[in-house]
């Protein structure tokens, strides 16, 4: 149920109608006659004993409803003191920035020629959660191509924090993966019977590499029928490969890796968001757990749930970082926003309590008690399980791929996408949003909100217009609008500059994304 804000009760409404005449007609015409209609009537004591009676049970009641009125305005703008005469209109709320009439650009050019494959298979071990393995699929069927491999359906992780038993099949649409890149790599189900007991390469190739290295690697073909790559994450570069690889790798992310059908199916959430509100906001709320944990962000939590995550990061033996100030890491925005600063922003940003808001993400931690923060702003907070029966969600209970899969669909085609912080899935929503047409994105500038929160809690600053206007600056050029990707930090060499690139999947322009003059579709 949408709650919508009362702006007056109809008794109250009732009453200000009367005024209102009674304004145009002439206070005391009005009292002169009802006066005079008395005296006409000669009515008895004890009928003007009873009419004054009643006249004022009536003016009770008006004055008591129409109080709760005032008592709940006068509470609303202490909860949301934003300027009213500030608010944005709906299209510079929700609407798409100026896209300057790009659109998506796959096909491959003339020069393109698909890979054989023949007798040289490539198996892939991925690593990772749903949208770090969508991108790795994504790097090895590209791999598979440079290296005229014949790709075997890739081995889902099994064993990442989540512990999914999901296979490729349960995820993704297999039948079709294979069929839509047929023109590209030879895939297969399976590795050949007969290849099984052969020798392969075991390799870990090298992140973020180039056509040079894959070329070199070329070479392994001499000794082994069988190439196994053991870990798929970040294993190609991000720039200055062929303009052909990159559109490969935009048809396989946005087209070949389409979910499987009981997935795609159970995304008829998004019609069921837009029937109970129309237009909504997807909220990418990294307020889990093991995020909590893995960042050391304490901020907002109890001493007790503070212990309880430093814990779980001493005993979970794949993460390095075991001592992490939680100060250092928040001034540095390094800290996914808590709910309660989710709900400040989002009411700095103009959006009205009304909004809906869908919650893409897993189990919130501490519940109810840290999502009431938001939800005390923005009472229409959605999860999942508020708008699937239980019957549809219990093929995902305990398959976090397939239930990440669900909150990627929502995402993607939600009016406006907001990432708490930046992980894989912001990325990869972000990057396909951009590709289907820049819809809204906006990034949240974590560094500079903690600066803005802190003076909040110092009294400093207080929420209104001058929050309002300080956080619209700030986010005016992050909001999804056209640009080219981001390069490498200055002053790094070698390989570590790799890494700070950003990533081809967050923004894929301009390899597959064309201008409306480009003649190459």
């Amino acid at each position: 149920m949408i709650h919508k804000r009362r702006d007056g009760h109809p008794a109250a409404e009732r009453w200000a109608e009367i005024e209102e005449m009674a304004k145009n007609r002439g206070h005391s015409h009005v009292r002169t006659s009802l006066a005079a209609k008395l005296l006409q009537r000669n009515a008895s004591p004890y009928s003007i004993t009873l009419y004054t009676i009643l006249l004022f049970a009536l003016s009770i009641f008006i004055f008591v409803f129409y109080s709760k009125d005032i008592l709940e305005d006068e509470q609303k703008k202490h909860l949301f003191p934003e300027n009213e005469s500030q608010r944005l209109p709906d299209e510079k709320l929700w609407g798409a920035p100026y896209s300057h009439g790009l659109h998506p650009c796959v096909k491959p050019t003339a020069k393109y020629k698909a890979s054989q494959g023949l007798d040289r298979y490539m198996t892939v071990k991925s690593n990772g959660g749903l949208n770090q393995m969508r991108a790795g699929i994504t790097d090895m069927v590209a791999v598979a191509h440079v290296m005229n491999a014949t790709l075997v359906i890739p081995q889902l992780d099994k064993r990442s924090f989540w512990q999914d038993s999901s296979t490729f099949s349960d995820v993704f649409d297999e039948v079709h993966f294979i069929s839509s890149l047929q023109g590209d790599v030879r895939i297969v189900k399976e590795l050949p019977k007969k290849l099984e007991s052969v020798p392969h390469a075991r390799k870990h190739f090298t992140s973020w590499s180039g056509m040079s290295y894959y070329e070199e690697m070329i070479h392994l073909w001499n000794e082994f029928q069988v190439i196994h790559v053991a870990k798929s994450d970040s294993r190609l570069a991000n720039n200055d490969l062929p303009l052909d690889i990159q559109r490969l790798r935009c048809r396989v992310m946005y087209d070949a890796l389409r979910f499987s059908p009981p997935i795609e199916n159970l995304g008829k959430l998004v019609e069921r968001l837009r029937f109970q509100g129309g237009r909504y906001i997807a909220l990418h709320l990294r307020y889990e757990k093991d995020m909590l944990s893995f960042t050391g962000c304490t901020t907002g939590l109890t001493d007790a749930e503070s212990e309880e995550l430093r814990i779980m990061r001493e005993n979970t033996n794949h993460w390095k970082m075991k001592k992490i100030n939680s100060t250092e890491q928040r001034n540095a925005g390094l800290c996914p926003l808590t709910p309660k600063e989710v709900g400040i922003f989002l009411q700095a940003l103009s959006y009205p309590p009304s909004t809906l808001i869908y919650i893409a993400a897993g189990e919130i931690y501490g519940g109810n008690i840290h999502l009431s923060e938001l939800k005390d702003r923005f009472p229409n907070v959605i999860l999942k399980e508020m708008i699937a029966t239980q019957e549809e969600l219990r093929a995902f209970v305990n398959h976090a791929s397939q239930t990440a899969a669900l909150d990627y669909i929502v995402s993607v085609e939600s009016d406006v996408f907001i990432p708490s912080y930046s992980g894989n899935m912001a990325r990869s929503v972000e990057g396909h949003r951009r590709f289907l047409g820049h819809r809204k994105t906006i990034t949240p500038d974590r560094e500079g909100l903690v600066e803005l929160f802190d003076k909040l809690e110092t009294g400093q600053l207080k929420e209104g217009t001058t929050l309002s206007d300080l956080v619209m600056q700030l986010h005016k050029n992050r909001q999804g609008s056209p640009r080219k990707r981001g390069g490498p930090l200055p002053g790094l060499k070698g390989r570590a500059r790799l890494r700070t690139e950003e990533s081809f999947y967050q923004n894929p322009y301009p390899e597959c994304i064309c201008g409306p003059k480009s003649g190459l579709q």
